[in-house]
């Protein structure tokens, strides 16, 4: 008997996810992963196959959940992708408490409907609409991968289906990475060739009030480079006698916040500028004495262009903001000589170092045992996340070689996402026709595709990558590799496959209107779905 083919089942088996606050790192994030395993273990599939459904932990505790239906002798397989983590609710305000009950939460949106926005208003009026966190992103998709579990286990596909739900794709996509060599094992263990990675990360809005309907074939990249800048400490009477992070970061914002240089254009796709995620000085009390340390991080989104190019621009944009940090400093000194004779004119020098260059002009100096204690002893105590501890092991080494401050040490910090795309690949296209043509030939639906999904997504990691330049530049440059962070180009490779995005209709992820459309969702994209497993399982 089924469990979760029906609109009906599907909407009750979502409810069931959200009601999980699975909020990335939290205990119920490591509860939704055992209560995914317990939906499936009484199955008489697994009953009769139990080593087929797993879980496997992360190096913190958390963990992932693998669930394969195998024909006997079928080598064939498509893996099934979701994430089950959500992000915070502090966004609901009053509603906070019923941000995982979506019923309820709906049913109060309806009564509040003259108060929100007119798209909501509007979705309240015209359609069949859900809300709650995680909702859209991304349990939805995961309860119809379910779906499509539980017709394999009926025998509905000729060919094997691997259900991969992973935590922390909100955050670093520890959970995908970890799955790296869980489906390396999975592939040697059940002799499984992979086919295809489907994807089920709901569609995005290109504008508000946007109709149309998408499926992607491939996934947007992302770089977070960090400025660490290090300038000269001084009294604040003194102001000339050194040089205050602050500033520097402030020209650093100047070159690269909403910078036309990063913009990538790609057929009718656009990546947005450069922006700031984080900008602070790392003065930890309040005194007279200027801040000599400052940090600055900032999301770099893109599609095709190589990461040796990102990080010449990069590199480009720090030269350009010491030079303007000389200039600005010489001309202020300039002026404030004026007021008196008795000034003498400092001279001012910000250098501009690679982090990897800065490394190795510490172990020139002070010997790898030297630098390498000092990681350890930072690595054995920390109690920071991963964006401040990489700034923190960028600041010990830079106050090692302090006698070369002023200076500006651009690095790399997780997360890091690999542009992907089989828009290219004819296998792809053709399941990408095959599902255009059912969605109108059954719905009267358009669905256009695009190349990359614009939200970030765990196919990065497994995608064929847009270009295909190493990530030396990037790694070596990363304070956090082998030292908490392991990403391997090697393991990357092994699992490579084609990639495609096909999910649910919902609006406003992370926000606090986030919502599912349930017609859509949970009556035609099963249909959908069905078809396209069968169309990646078609015999080459």
């Amino acid at each position: 008997m089924s469990k979760w083919q029906s609109k009906q089942q599907l909407t009750d088996l979502v409810c069931s996810l959200v009601n999980y606050p699975s909020i990335t790192g939290s205990d119920e994030e490591i509860a939704l992963a055992e209560y995914l395993y317990y939906l499936l273990v009484d199955q008489d599939y697994y009953q009769q196959n139990s080593g087929h459904l797993q879980l496997h932990p992360l190096k913190d505790g958390r963990q992932l959940l693998t669930a394969l239906v195998k024909q006997d002798d079928c080598q064939d397989t498509i893996i099934l992708l979701s994430h089950f983590d959500v992000v915070s609710i502090d966004d609901y305000g009053s509603l906070k408490n019923l941000a995982f009950h979506p019923l309820e939460l709906t049913s109060e949106m309806n009564k509040r409907k003259s108060d929100l926005p007119n798209l909501v208003q509007q979705d309240l009026e015209n359609g069949e609409w859900l809300f709650g966190r995680g909702t859209m992103d991304m349990k939805a998709g995961l309860s119809v991968h379910l779906s499509m579990l539980e017709k394999a286990m009926a025998g509905e596909f000729k060919g094997n289906i691997l259900l991969l739900s992973v935590p922390d794709e909100e955050v670093n996509s520890e959970g995908m990475l970890t799955a790296l060599p869980v489906l390396e094992h999975l592939k040697e263990q059940y002799n499984l060739t992979y086919r295809a990675c489907l994807n089920g990360e709901p569609m995005f809005s290109k504008y508000p009030g946007d109709k149309n309907n998408y499926l992607y074939t491939g996934s947007i990249g992302k770089v977070l480079p960090g400025f660490f800048c290090y300038g000269k400490e001084t009294h604040v009477g003194e102001p000339f006698a050194g040089l205050n992070a602050n500033l520097m970061t402030s020209f650093i914002s100047q070159k690269l916040e909403l910078s036309e240089d990063f913009v990538e254009k790609v057929g009718d796709e656009v990546t947005p500028p450069p922006v700031s995620l984080m900008q602070r000085d790392l003065k930890e009390s309040y005194s007279v004495q200027t801040p000599t340390t400052a940090i600055s991080m900032y999301n770099v989104l893109y599609l095709k262009q190589s990461i040796d190019t990102i990080n010449e621009k990069l590199l480009s944009a720090a030269k350009q903001a010491s030079q303007s940090i000389e200039k600005h400093f010489s001309e202020k000194v300039d002026k404030y000589a004026k007021f008196t004779d008795k000034f003498t004119k400092p001279d001012l020098n910000v250098n501009v170092f690679m982090y990897k260059e800065l490394f190795d002009i510490a172990l020139k100096r002070f010997g790898r045992h030297e630098v390498e204690r000092r990681q350890n002893l930072l690595i054995s105590q920390r109690d920071k996340g991963d964006r401040d501890f990489s700034t923190l092991l960028v600041q010990d080494l830079a106050a090692l070689c302090k006698d070369l401050a002023p200076m500006i040490v651009l690095f790399y910090s997780p997360p890091f996402y690999p542009s992907v795309t089989s828009h290219q690949d004819p296998y792809i296209k053709n399941v990408v026709e095959q599902v255009q043509k059912a969605a109108i030939s059954k719905f009267d639906l358009a669905i256009e595709e695009v190349e990359y999904f614009p939200g970030l997504s765990d196919l990065s990691y497994i995608g064929p990558v847009s270009s295909n330049d190493s990530l030396t530049s990037l790694l070596e440059n990363l304070p956090l590799q082998n030292n908490g962070f392991e990403l391997s180009e090697d393991v990357m490779e092994s699992v490579s496959m084609p990639i495609i995005n096909i999910g649910p209709m919902g609006k406003d992820p992370h926000q606090w209107t986030e919502r599912l459309e349930l017609t859509y969702s949970f009556e035609y994209l099963p249909i959908l779905l069905t078809d396209a497993i069968h169309s990646l399982l078609e015999k080459k």
